[in-house]
C-alpha cells in the first residue's frame, strides 16, 4: 500500500530573479539584482548587509509598496499586489507612521477596524497589545505626547493587531533602548511561534538577527544580491540564557564572517 504524498507548503514569500533599477538624472541605479528567496510559513528570516545594499528595497517590493523591475514575487501563492489588498501581512517600518489624530488605542486598532472586527474584540486585542509593548498607561495618549521609542512600539503593536500570516519589519527596534529592545525581541519570537506567522526582518545588528532568526540572509553591497544564507538552528526557546550560550556566539561569528566575506569579495572585484 503506497503512502500518500504530501504536497509541499506554499511559501509565505517566493522571490525569483528579482531586480530593482531606479532611474535617476545621472543614469540608472541598480539596487537589487537576481534575488532568489523562499520563506516558509512560520519561518523567521532576517535580511542583513551593509547600508545601501537593498534590504529595505526588497522588503518594500514584497509589501507591494514598490514594483520590481525584473523577476517574480509571490506571497502565499498570490502576486504581491493581491496579497496587499487581502491584508495578508502586517508591516512595521523604521519610522512609526502613526496617525496623529488617533490615540495609541486608535492607532493599534486601525487594522482591526479595516478587517471589520467587532468593537468588544477590538478593545480586548488593543488592551493585550498595549500591555505587550509596555504602553498600558499611555493608551489614551496621542503620538505627539510620546517619545520616539514609544511611537515605534505602537507601530509594532499595530502590525501585530490582526494576527497576520506574515510580518514585514524594517528595523522596528532601532529606536528603542537596549532593555526594551531585548524584551521585544523575545516577545516577537514568542508571538510569531504562537500565531504561526512568518517574519521577514531587516536589521543592521548581527546579534539581533541571530537571536531572532531561523535563517539569516546576507546581502552584498549595491547592487544588492544574496551572497549567503546562514542557518541558525538554535531551537524554539529564545531567552536571555540563549544570549550567553556558546552556540549563539558561534552563529554570530558565522554571520559576521559571511558579511566580511562579502566585503572582501567586493574589494577583489575592483
Amino acid at each position: 500500500m503506497s503512502t500518500p504524498s504530501t504536497a509541499p507548503e506554499t511559501p509565505a514569500v517566493l522571490a525569483r530573479d528579482v531586480g530593482k533599477v531606479f532611474p535617476t538624472s545621472g543614469g540608472d541605479v541598480t539596487a537589487l539584482t537576481g534575488v532568489d528567496l523562499d520563506v516558509a510559513p512560520g519561518e523567521f528570516v532576517s535580511l542583513i548587509g551593509p547600508s545601501g545594499c537593498g534590504k529595505s528595497t526588497l522588503l518594500r517590493l514584497i509589501a507591494d509598496l514598490d514594483e520590481a523591475t525584473t523577476g517574480t514575487l509571490q506571497l502565499f501563492g498570490k502576486p504581491a499586489h493581491l496579497a496587499r489588498i487581502d491584508q495578508d501581512y502586517g508591516i512595521a517600518f523604521q519610522q512609526a507612521g502613526l496617525l496623529p489624530w488617533r490615540t495609541v488605542a486608535g492607532n493599534i486598532a486601525l487594522p482591526l477596524e479595516l478587517h471589520g472586527t467587532a468593537k468588544p474584540s477590538r478593545e480586548a486585542r488593543v488592551k493585550d497589545l498595549a500591555e505587550l509593548v509596555g504602553l498600558s498607561d499611555f493608551i489614551d495618549r496621542y503620538p505627539d505626547q510620546l517619545s520616539g521609542g514609544m511611537q515605534q512600539r505602537v507601530a509594532i503593536a499595530r502590525a501585530l493587531a490582526a494576527r497576520p500570516r506574515l510580518l514585514l519589519m524594517d528595523e522596528p527596534f532601532g529606536a528603542l533602548d537596549e532593555m526594551t529592545r531585548e524584551y521585544l525581541q523575545s516577545e516577537l519570537t514568542r508571538i510569531a511561534a504562537e500565531t504561526g506567522a512568518a517574519v521577514v526582518f531587516v536589521t543592521h545588528s548581527i546579534p539581533e538577527a541571530v537571536f531572532l532568526s531561523d535563517r539569516v540572509v546576507v546581502m552584498s553591497p549595491r547592487p544588492g544580491r544574496i551572497t549567503e544564507i546562514v542557518a541558525i538552528g538554535l531551537g524554539q526557546t529564545r531567552d536571555d540564557e540563549l544570549r550567553e550560550s556558546p552556540a549563539y556566539f558561534e552563529r554570530v561569528t558565522a554571520v559576521r564572517e559571511a558579511l566580511h566575506g562579502t566585503a572582501v569579495e567586493r574589494a577583489n572585484e575592483r
